[in-house]
């Protein structure tokens, strides 16, 4: 049976749950942001659902069920555990509220109390009768599943007696037929899952919690103002009106209270059973004593009733209603209606449903708890994350039941580094932000520069009495003049027409290998190609073919030669290129014979004067 549920359209993330939940049923898988429940570890005990602020967090609803049993042809008994006293302070009488529940369709209304006293005279047997084993009370069946399922080995320690909810279900079939359906009404949700471990007699139908019997009279249009008085059906308890209160069973039972010879320990609340429970594995022959557990402070404060942390205004009212109820009590009655009942079976056993998991080992506990900024040897916990103590927390999280973030002071000191980091980033992102303006302005600046020097240049381009075009690696014309169109002929012209300056255009389109070629020697060596004659359309065509970037961009200068002026213009600078050769050439003659002729001259004085020497002796 899946108790409690998560509507995940209205959870907000807030992991209220999680660390509500007393045995980490509810958790968060790697990679997922949202709670899922474990129903198999789940003990029905109802500490997720008022902890969720949007209300994402509901229980199993018996409502149809319920209505469906009372539309049915059988009989119906509504069985009301006594602490329904603590949850109406709204109602003035209780026998109004009886007859509410009467209007709604049920044809007996008894009261749990009856079933109280059958039990608590069971619990004083047993602990009177004392044989060297120590118990813990089976009342509460949240109590009863944590042992079944965290601490299997003291299944034999849970004493083996129904619940008051069983025992009156039991009552109430004894006396009105076996046939007849049962539904409980109280403050518990693990209830639910209690009526689904019986069958025939000590089963119970349906549960309710007061939370649901409140929406049943709205939508029933039932009220006090509109009822009269309507008292419970026989058999009457005593002082099972007192069971709400945590020790309200042992009052029933009248065991023992006095703190010095009493045998019981009694406790309520989360964490307290929880402790309860381990001291009582670790030693009861230490302890000695039974342990009388409920998880919700008694029944007074359980997940089924309205949320309101008044139970001191609920212990009151319970007592005030068991006072008005023994003012006129009838004890030969219920005396001899505890006779007629007294061979009930009210034995029960329970389910070894183990649902531990392996320890992680010391060594992983310890890397766990520095990981969260926690010392192994730390004695004290804040119990913000949900757990007793830090060491569980870092079991849970070894068991994959917990996350390193569950840990509020560690997620929360993740968060402050987290929020100076995004400080120091945001201090770093302005500043980058304002070198990227400033490099914005300077880019724009010599984008306006750049987009000058381009209009001059296409400007000087297109007013060059020559052809030229500039071309990328890929020969793709970036730009060309229309002196460059005349020269392509009458198709060029055609398509300049449509593409202005031919931009896009493939060079190997427009011109033959032998031209185009130069321009890829031209990208691939980046060497310049200067003044080369090419025969092109029955003309004469003088090109020069320049690196304007290397290996990128390559631009050419086109001269037709049959141009008269570029004709004469060419023969001018061609001769003169001729005469410049021809006086370089007569310049190094004229500096050779010049050379010579001072060698010689330099030789015939040098023998002239060998030659006066020789000649002196003889004169």
């Amino acid at each position: 049976m899946q108790l409690i549920h998560i509507d995940l359209d209205k959870c907000n993330s807030s992991h209220a749950c999680i660390r509500a939940c007393p045995v980490r049923a509810i958790t968060v898988q790697k990679n997922s942001e949202y709670p899922e429940i474990n129903h198999d570890r789940c003990i029905g005990c109802g500490s997720c659902l008022n902890v969720c602020g949007v209300n994402a967090v509901s229980y199993l609803s018996s409502l149809d069920q319920t209505f469906e049993l009372l539309k049915s042809k059988s009989k119906v008994a509504a069985i009301v555990d006594p602490s329904i006293s603590g949850e109406f302070p709204d109602i003035s009488d209780y026998r109004k509220f009886v007859e509410m529940i009467r209007k709604l369709g049920f044809d007996y209304v008894n009261e749990v109390s009856f079933g109280v006293d059958l039990v608590a005279r069971e619990y004083k047997k047993l602990f009177s009768n004392f044989k060297g084993k120590y118990y813990i009370t089976a009342n509460c069946p949240s109590i009863v599943s944590y042992v079944e399922k965290f601490y299997p080995e003291m299944i034999n320690n849970l004493s083996p007696i129904v619940t008051p909810m069983t025992a009156t279900a039991l009552v109430v079939r004894k006396k009105f037929g076996k046939d007849i359906k049962v539904v409980f009404i109280g403050p518990c949700v693990s209830a639910k899952d209690e009526a689904n471990r019986h069958k025939n007699e000590k089963a119970v139908d349906a549960v309710l919690t007061f939370h649901e019997l409140r929406e049943m009279f709205k939508k029933a249009n039932i009220k006090e103002s509109t009822v009269e008085y309507s008292d419970f059906d026989e058999p009457i308890g005593y002082l099972g009106s007192l069971y709400p209160h945590s020790k309200g069973i042992i009052s029933a039972a009248g065991l023992n209270e006095n703190l010095i010879d009493s045998n019981i320990f009694t406790t309520d609340g989360k964490f307290n059973i929880m402790d309860a429970i381990d001291e009582f594995s670790q030693g009861t022959e230490v302890l000695k004593k039974h342990f009388n557990l409920f998880y919700n402070k008694g029944c007074l404060m359980g997940p089924g009733t309205t949320p309101d942390d008044r139970k001191f205004l609920r212990k009151s009212l319970v007592i005030d209603y068991a006072k008005k109820r023994l003012k006129d009590f009838d004890k030969k009655k219920w005396e001899k209606n505890m006779e007629l009942y007294k061979d009930l079976d009210l034995s029960r056993s329970f389910i070894n449903d183990d649902q531990r998991l392996e320890f992680p080992v010391e060594e992983k506990i310890e890397e766990i708890l520095k990981s969260v900024g926690k010392s192994p040897d730390e004695k004290s916990s804040c119990n913000a994350c949900g757990f007793r103590n830090c060491r569980e927390f870092a079991i849970s999280v070894g068991q994959g039941l917990a996350l390193p973030n569950t840990c509020l002071t560690y997620s929360l000191k993740n968060k402050q580094d987290f929020i100076k980091t995004l400080k120091t980033n945001n201090e770093k992102l302005r500043n980058k932000q304002k070198e990227l303006e400033e490099n914005e302005k300077l880019l724009k600046s010599e984008n306006q520069k750049i987009k000058t020097q381009s209009e001059t240049i296409s400007s000087l381009l297109h007013n060059l009495p020559s052809a030229a075009v500039i071309v990328d690696e890929k020969l793709k014309v970036i730009e060309s003049n229309d002196a460059f169109v005349n020269i392509l002929g009458d198709d060029a012209k055609l398509i300049n027409d449509v593409i202005p300056g031919l931009i896009g255009a493939d060079l190997k389109t427009l011109l033959p290998y032998n031209i185009y070629n130069l321009f890829n020697y031209v990208l691939q060596k980046d060497e310049n190609v200067l003044g080369r004659d090419v025969n092109f359309n029955e003309g004469l065509l003088n090109i020069s073919v320049f690196s304007l970037k290397q290996n990128k961009i390559a631009g050419a200068v086109f001269r037709d030669m049959y141009v008269a002026e570029v004709r004469q213009e060419e023969i001018i600078n061609r001769v003169t290129e001729v005469i410049d050769e021809n006086l370089k050439m007569v310049q190094k003659i004229a500096f050779s014979l010049g050379e010579g002729a001072s060698k010689t001259e330099k030789m015939l004085n040098s023998i002239i004067e060998t030659y006066k020497k020789v000649k002196k002796p003889e004169d």
